[in-house]
């Protein structure tokens, strides 16, 4: 298949600069045919090699005792004791979802499963970061609906439940939303398998669907540059997913693991067979070839460029010996699946390509991967401006009344009771309950805490240990301060992952940015980095591996930087996990304390439609001594609940807890006497955590721990069964609304979306 017959053309229709193109000639000592340069197109694609980010992810720390697999790696795996191992990753499917939502998001959660199922493990929980414009334009709202129900109806076909996740709205996602699925799985130690195709000899074998023509050029022309207002043209590298052989795939694999029969595995993704051969041979130091002639195809006339690049979906590629190779392919057949041997592993060096009996690519492996271009980017700090104001959001008529001027420039409501409700209702609060309920989160039957608290637990069978999962996102932060966004998002998932009981173990992350090429783009990326990097070393949590997503821009408009955190925390006695919500009424304890601000809030951005300003002092190693605290008082039993201070502040928490059962709790909630009210109740400020004790004894227990760990710790409420939320500033109650009306205002909020 000829690309095109114009030089230029030839490489940018690949993805390839100029430069690129002349330096695969110069290693290749000749110029490459239009299959090896489809090649080198995917390869050295900015989703596959990571060219601008690979030298600099270097800063973060990956080492940890309980580190079994790293960056580099499928996906990264933890020691949890007991012989057992915990597999984590996550990874964006931004592009396709703005493209094609319902199959961009539904082929997002295939893949990352696939990612967990290469190491051996088996998946047992899913969990997302959705990020979207704001819900008044009908493109946006189409968007929600169907990343949700592309979700949902992959999810809930595949058997893995989706436990856990966040959504968020910010005016900078309009047309060009964030999709990161993360996916965790569980293998016993002696049967972690690794992506390498070891073993000169060995066969390479293609297992589950037939290869077709979707997703050709996905990685290197639709992940690896920016969008265009509409996109329709980049419908056709929009993958499809199909999650029925999904399933079949898990549980063949997991046989086939289960039986030894496997010496490598890995999936076909991004870059489809391309990728997953040249990286699997590349980790070994070995080379491969692959005979065309025998990949079973779903489309008459493929060539061998579009057998190579093919994204299709539900395809794996297992290295077995020769021997075990006929039991893999019975076993596949059992589960309705294909398996043909398509390659072996030699150890020249190179990937090979045979088709009709000739060599159609000779490659060396290492040119395509470990030595692919890795740049050094030009960076620049953006001269300081001011943001012009943004657009509010439309949720309905305002219950606010007449408003009166306030200091930060948005006028203040004069009713705070109205205020509170409208704000529990907008978007940026209520519940997420309609995202959620159109999940599958018991399938398996291991979920111990759903989703709604501060992190989902599942049990680890056969044992007393129960796993907790959340992801936090920081996008919001970012155009203000990507450093801070950085540390804060993984302060806040290990937040929530100790406010359930459980230690953080090790963290995966997704980190969506705009255009490298951009000196400022790159500039909010190394300080994103350094952010994750300083809050993991301060709260003793590696980094696994995780994933890089840029060029997410429309027509040149780029998204705030948003790092991404999936965090994985273990409780060791599943007994003693911590729900968000208490089953009885009692006391409310704020744990940590520091500086707050509505500079930068959520309070800020739905009241002007935008955010400015400094982001909240960073306090890293208070942050560390409040989250142990809390860990410790669980695990002695010392708290019914425990719920995170963040988006929306001290109130938005305080109501979380009182509204979120079934029957809500009414809440007292005392704001300090100095200062002003709406800072002390919207403000937002990190290492704080509401606390319920168990009794007196329990309090007397925390506050002489607190002392001794130097942490802030008062009583600032009581949640009670009179049925109202009254907050009182002062002496005098600043908001006195029914319980009742709360909760519907904050569980009903979406209605109109979903």
């Amino acid at each position: 298949m000829s690309l095109s017959a114009s030089p230029e053309a030839r490489w940018t229709s690949v993805g390839l600069t100029e430069e690129e193109y002349r330096e695969i000639v110069r290693r290749l000592g000749r110029e490459p045919n239009d299959v090896e340069l489809g090649l080198f197109g995917v390869m050295w694609s900015e989703h596959c090699s990571y060219k601008s980010s690979r030298k600099l992810l270097k800063i973060l720390p990956s080492a940890g005792e309980r580190v079994r697999l790293g960056p580099g790696e499928n996906a990264g795996v933890l020691d949890i004791g007991g012989g057992w191992a915990v597999a984590l990753r996550i990874e964006s499917h931004n592009h396709p979802s703005a493209v094609e939502p319902y199959q961009g998001a539904a082929t997002g959660v295939g893949g990352i499963v696939r990612d967990i199922l290469s190491t051996g493990a088996r998946p047992v929980a899913l969990l997302d970061a959705l990020s979207f414009g704001l819900p008044d334009s009908p493109r946006d709202r189409a968007l929600l609906r169907g990343i949700v129900e592309g979700i949902g109806g992959y999810g809930n076909c595949l058997g893995v439940p989706t436990v856990g996740g966040e959504t968020v709205f910010h005016s900078g996602y309009d047309g060009q939303p964030l999709v990161n699925v993360m996916c965790v799985g569980l293998v016993r130690l002696e049967r972690l398998v690794r992506g390498r195709a070891e073993g000169e000899g060995n066969v390479l074998m293609l297992v589950g669907a037939r290869t077709g023509r979707d997703g050709i050029h996905g990685a290197s022309l639709l992940a690896s540059r920016g969008l265009s207002e509409g996109g329709e043209d980049k419908r056709p590298a929009v993958q499809v997913g199909d999650p029925f052989i999904g399933k079949r795939l898990i549980e063949a694999c997991a046989e086939l693991v289960e039986a030894g029969w496997v010496a490598g595995l890995t999936d076909l993704g991004a870059a489809g067979l391309t990728s997953a051969a040249a990286e699997a041979a590349g980790r070994a130091g070995r080379g491969v070839v692959l005979e065309l002639d025998r990949v079973p195809l779903r489309e008459d006339g493929m060539t061998p460029y579009e057998i190579m690049l093919s994204e299709s979906q539900e395809r794996m590629l297992i290295i077995a010996t020769p021997e075990g190779a006929g039991r893999v392919e019975a076993a596949c057949r059992r589960w309705g699946l294909e398996a043909a041997a398509v390659g072996r592993v030699t150890g020249d060096g190179y990937l090979r390509v045979r088709w009709r009996g000739r060599e159609v690519a000779a490659v060396p492996v290492r040119d395509l991967t470990e030595a692919a271009p890795a740049y050094e980017r030009p960076w620049r700090a953006p001269a300081p401006v001011t943001p012009e104001p943004g657009r509010g959001v439309a949720a309905g008529p305002s219950r606010g009344g007449a408003a009166a001027p306030s200091h930060g420039g948005a006028p203040r409501p004069a009713d705070p009771s109205e205020a509170f409700l409208d704000f529990l209702s907008s978007v940026h609060v209520a519940s997420r309950a309609p995202v959620y309920r159109r999940y599958d989160h018991e399938v398996q039957t291991n979920t111990v805490l759903r989703p709604g608290h501060d992190a989902a637990v599942i049990r680890v069978r056969g044992t007393r240990k129960g796993l907790a999962l959340a992801t936090d996102g920081a996008g919001r932060w970012g155009g203000l301060d990507p450093y801070y966004a950085g540390a804060i998002a993984v302060a806040e998932a290990a937040r929530n992952v100790s406010c359930v009981g459980a230690e953080p173990i090790g963290l995966t992350d997704c980190l969506n940015f705009g255009n490298p090429e951009d000196p400022h783009v790159m500039w909010q990326f190394r300080r994103a980095l350094e952010g994750i990097r300083d809050a993991c070393l301060a709260l003793g949590i590696p980094v696994t591996g995780g994933n890089v997503s840029f060029y997410n821009e429309t027509d040149g408009r780029q998204i705030p930087p948003t790092p991404v955190v999936g965090m994985v925390g273990l409780i060791e006695d599943i007994e003693r996990l911590v729900p968000s919500s208490p089953r009885c009424p009692g006391a409310l304890w704020l744990l940590g304390g520091g500086a707050v601000s509505q500079e930068g809030s959520l309070w800020q951005m739905w009241r002007e439609g935008r955010v400015h300003g400094q982001c909240p002092p960073l306090d890293l190693s208070l942050e560390a001594a409040v989250q142990a605290l809390v860990r410790e008082a669980a695990g002695h039993g010392w708290i019914r609940a425990a719920h995170d201070v963040s988006d929306g502040g001290l109130l938005v928490a305080a109501a979380e807890m009182a509204l979120s059962p079934e029957i809500p709790w009414g809440l007292r909630l005392q704001l300090p006497e100095a200062g002003d009210a709406w800072t002390a109740a919207y403000g937002e400020g990190g290492a704080r955590v509401l606390v319920v004790p168990a009794g007196p004894e329990a309090e007397r227990a925390l506050m002489r721990r607190a002392e001794e760990r130097a942490v802030p710790c008062r009583e600032v409420g009581r949640l009670t069964e009179d049925g109202r939320v009254i907050v009182k500033s002062g002496r005098d109650a600043w908001v006195d609304v029914a319980a009742e009306r709360a909760a519907r205002a904050w569980k009903e909020g979406w209605a109109w979306l979903l």
